[in-house]
């Protein structure tokens, strides 16, 4: 092997080293995300409903005053509707 010859793979060698460094440089940019404004929208619409109570408390005190007094009524097409939907979910498989 000639040593002229190692001078000129050791120029090559140290090339290639610099390219790399220069990859790598722009390898470690920063990632950016992008958030559409349908995204921004829904996670508004999460926050909302995550803040907003299980139970409404108006309604529940409306409908045992209303039960109190003897004044709260149900119509029967209704709880027979409510029977029968509840019937038929438990017969299905």
């Amino acid at each position: 092997m000639r040593i002229d010859a190692m001078s000129g793979i050791a120029q090559i060698y140290q090339a290639n080293g610099k390219m790399k460094k220069v990859e790598s440089a722009t390898a470690m940019s920063k990632d950016s995300v992008q958030i559409s404004g349908f995204g921004r929208d829904l996670q508004i619409a999460k926050e909302a409903v995550a803040a907003a109570p299980d139970v409404r408390e108006d309604k529940v005190a409306e409908i045992k005053a209303a039960m109190a007094n003897g004044t709260y009524n149900v119509p029967m097409s209704a709880l027979a509707d409510k029977l029968l939907a509840q019937s038929e979910e438990s017969i299905k498989f």
